[in-house]
């Protein structure tokens, strides 16, 4: 597996990708990044492709 560029963290949601951070400290944060649709081995998100 290869590191994500969009974010640290992926959830997976059948064909729906959310892409996150979080920070502990000094509060519990989460950053979400992107959300987007899978489609075979991309990644569509706002419009714009991204190779998985």
């Amino acid at each position: 597996m290869h590191p994500n560029t969009l974010a640290l963290w992926e959830l997976r949601i059948g064909e729906l990708r959310v892409y996150y951070d979080v920070e502990e400290e000094p509060e519990p944060v989460v950053y979400v990044n992107a959300v987007g649709v899978k489609e075979r081995n991309i990644v569509r998100i706002a419009g714009e492709i991204y190779d998985l």
